[in-house]
Parts: structure tokens; sequence; C-alpha cells
């Protein structure tokens, strides 16, 4: 049993103490985050966190709601394509371009979910797989994308017209405190009487319903903020890299947020953190191997599920009797 169901028939003691493990776990995140780029190269430290927080907004929606979605990426790279766009071609300074990304991605997971939320189970995965499919396609052949070159050379311009973004002691915090601040809204999100909710339709939505709840419109609702939080990542991740690309909406993408999601702990608050850095650490350090690249992601990936059935911090939560 993951945390997050423990959690649900947890007596008020049993949630005080949790959520005394959760700030602790909290306190010990944000202190890597701030001392890491010392030691680590913090471009890739930035990364992590943007693909961190997708991980994060996407594990809101299939470990707390049981949805499993194989087109998040749809809502990643339009916030990549949106925000980039605005920032080059609007001339939007890049809190409103970022702004604009997690919009986009809310009106398009908005409209994506008034469609996926009516099926259930593998129906509802490939239909939100045909629609990232779709807007893939879109991204391909719309002018204003650049087709398979994408949006290049994106300024980082000055954050509220004051904080440079060109150089790393300006992007980094800013970074920093979008991940940190997405993170505590899941946190709260699934900590709120809405989250407890999220869980019983996850448990047992007959029940749900027989309680009075509208489960379509707590499903839809979820799948909007996962939409948006997934849109606020790719649209940050644009804004650090100056470049939005096909590769951010591409299906492949859907698969490694779940691979992310499940290395480090389906449902625990702080497991897709530790999958996005796994999985990125491997990619980046396993790059001189070439196209072996993927046979050794594969094999780790077979072996964790093997060794970590509950994932890294699943796992770890179970050996330390606490919850992550």
């Amino acid at each position: 049993m993951n945390d997050s169901a423990e959690l649900a028939v947890a007596s008020p003691a049993q949630a005080r103490k949790a959520a005394t493990h959760h700030r602790i776990a909290f306190v010990l995140m944000i202190a890597f985050f701030a001392l890491a780029p010392f030691v680590i190269y913090p471009v890739f430290l930035m990364k992590v966190m943007c693909f961190a927080l997708f991980a994060c907004a996407f594990n809101l929606l299939l470990g707390y709601v049981g949805l499993l979605s194989f087109g998040h990426a749809m809502f990643l790279g339009m916030g990549g394509y949106t925000a980039a766009h605005a920032a080059k071609v609007w001339g939007l300074t890049p809190e409103l371009a970022i702004l604009c990304g997690a919009g986009a991605a809310c009106v398009l997971g908005f409209a994506a979910g008034l469609l996926a939320i009516r099926r259930q189970g593998i129906y509802f995965a490939m239909i939100t797989l045909a629609l990232a499919q779709m807007v893939y396609f879109f991204c391909l052949q719309a002018p204003f994308t650049g087709g398979e070159a994408g949006i290049q050379s994106v300024p980082r311009g000055h954050l509220f017209g004051a904080i440079d973004l060109s150089n790393v002691t300006g992007m980094y915090p800013t970074v920093f405190v979008i991940f940190a601040a997405g993170f505590l809204l899941i946190y709260r999100i699934i900590h709120s009487p809405f989250g407890q909710v999220l869980k019983a339709i996850r448990e047992n939505e007959a029940r749900a319903i027989s309680l009075g709840y509208d489960t379509d419109r707590y499903k839809l609702l979820a799948f909007v903020l996962s939409a948006t939080l997934s849109g606020l990542a790719g649209a940050t991740n644009a804004i650090v890299f100056q470049l939005a690309a096909l590769n951010a909406v591409h299906w492949t993408m859907s698969g490694e947020v779940v691979l992310m999601t499940l290395v480090g702990g389906l449902g625990t608050v702080f497991g897709p953190v530790v999958g996005a850095l796994a999985v990125l650490a491997m990619e980046n350090y396993l790059a001189q191997l070439g196209g072996w690249v993927t046979v050794v992601q594969g094999a780790i990936f077979i072996m964790c599920v093997l060794t970590f059935r509950r994932g890294i911090v699943g796992e770890l939560a179970r050996w330390l009797n606490k919850a992550l």
C-alpha cells in the first residue's frame, strides 16, 4: 500500500506524524537542490527540476486518481511551444511567457479531458494517446512551431524587468522557485478534501458516486490541474534551454514520464522527483554508450521493477515505516 492509501485511512495522530515526515523530506529535497549546483552542473539540475514537476503532475493523475494517460507529453510540449513563441515573437517577459504556456496547456487539458474522462482504463489511455498524436502532427505542420527545427534561440529576458535570466545565477533560482511552488501546490491538492475525494474515486468510484460525488467533474478538474502543471514545466524548460522542439510532444516523452513515476514510486509524494533524477541521470551519464543507452535503461528498469516493486521511494518508505 502506498502512502496515499495509508493516509486515507490514517488516524489524526498518524496523519500528523506523516505530515512531519513529509516536512523533513521536503526540507532535505530543497537543501539538495539548493546545494547541488556547487558540485553538479546547474543546467542539468534545472532540467531535473522541470521534469520532476512534470512527473509530479503526472503522478497527481495516475497515482491519486488512477487515470493512466499515455499522452501527457502534449501538455508539456504545448506549454513549451506557447512560451517560446510568446517570448520570441510576441516579446513577452519570461514570467508572462511561462504563464501563457501554462494557460495554453490548461485550455488543451480541458478540451482533452472532456473527451477522455468519458472512458476508463485502457480506453482512457488510448484516447489520450490519440489526442497527443494529433497535437504532435499539429506541432509538426503549424507555421508558428518551426516544424522539425522547432523554435530556437528563445530569449530568456529579464524576470519582472529586473532579474537577468541570461546567466545561471538568475535562471537557476527562478526554476528552483517554480519547481518548489508547483510541488507545494500538488502536495496541498493531495492533502486537501478535494484530494481525499480523488483517492476515494481511485479506490472505488462506484462507492464515491453512491456518496453523492460527481466523479466526472472531479476527474476533469484533476486532469486540468495535471495538464496545467505539466504545461508550466514545459514552459519553464523551453525558457531554460531556449528551445521548443518536437521531442517534447512525441509519444516517447509520455512513456518517459511513466517510467519516471514508476521508478520513483507511484502514488508517493517524493517518488516522481527521485524518478526524474534517476532517469535523467542515466540518460546524461550513459550518453557515451550511444545506441546502447536504451538497452541499459531497459535492463535497469527491469531490475527496479523486480527489486523495488513500489519504486525507490515506495520501498524506502516501507523499510523506514514512514510515509514519503
